[in-house]
């Protein structure tokens, strides 16, 4: 269903998946909002604030917002002074390396298999992380697969995260307008995931529909500009649920 090969997990690894993918949902994709919900176990503290700092510096320099992350992420987490001055130092630790060592979650790769929902939650930190000011470059990402691999977590579990937030948040925030030519690109412009089911495309893309409608939209006063917009948007989404429902076929 997809255009590259899945990589399948174990299922107690995609049941965990799928219910923290879920939570981000409903705490609207902020990762701070996710941990305060969920909580995490202190042996994780260490691992997230290092492997955040190490994400953080991927594109030469830690940004403002990288910084204002961790601190919402020692907020939620509740940490006193003592354990929020450990997770800065861990931080600082994680940005000045440049090579992950083997050590680094060695006992989260020892648990990731028999008890996976934490280390996702941590993952899912993680990938929020690499992307707090929009769709990651190479060295964000590549930086934050490497630390989920690390914990002892398939690379696929990055793939899944990032999938949500490119189908939730960063359509919501890209104005292009393109044919959709692969699977991804029109679950991006339906705003859904390969995960979902057909049907549930299927309501999504009628809502989509429905919202630039031109017999909704002759009973709104649009600039003739406003119009176009709104029969390309029209145009893109036929064509993305076209797409999405011969794929279904053939697969």
């Amino acid at each position: 269903m997809s255009d590259k090969q899945e990589q399948s997990l174990p299922a107690a690894m995609e049941a965990a998946l799928s219910g923290v993918l879920r939570k981000l949902g409903e705490a609207n994709h902020k990762a701070d909002t996710l941990l305060r919900k969920t909580g995490l176990p202190r042996r994780y503290h260490k691992p997230l604030f290092f492997f955040l700092g190490h994400i953080a510096k991927g594109d030469g320099r830690v940004t403002e917002a990288d910084i204002q992350y961790a601190e919402r992420l020692i907020k939620a987490l509740g940490l006193s002074s003592r354990q929020r001055r450990k997770a800065i130092e861990q931080f600082q630790l994680g940005k000045n390396t440049t090579q992950l060592p083997m050590h680094r979650g060695l006992l989260l790769r020892l648990q990731a298999n028999l008890a996976p929902g934490s280390a996702i939650i941590t993952a899912t930190c993680l990938c929020h992380g690499a992307q707090i000011q929009g769709q990651p470059g190479k060295a964000r990402r590549y930086r934050c697969e490497d630390s989920i691999t690390c914990m002892g977590l398939p690379v696929a579990i990055a793939d899944e995260v990032f999938e949500s937030y490119a189908s939730k948040v960063w359509a919501q925030n890209s104005t292009a307008m393109h044919r959709p030519t692969t699977y991804a690109d029109a679950c991006l412009i339906l705003g859904v995931t390969r995960r979902d089911t057909l049907d549930t495309i299927k309501r999504q893309y009628r809502k989509k529909v429905s919202a630039c409608h031109p017999d909704k939209l002759a009973q709104q006063k649009l600039t003739p500009t406003e119009k176009a917009l709104a029969k390309d948007q029209l145009l893109r989404y036929q064509q993305a649920w076209e797409l999405i429902k011969k794929r279904h076929r053939v697969t």
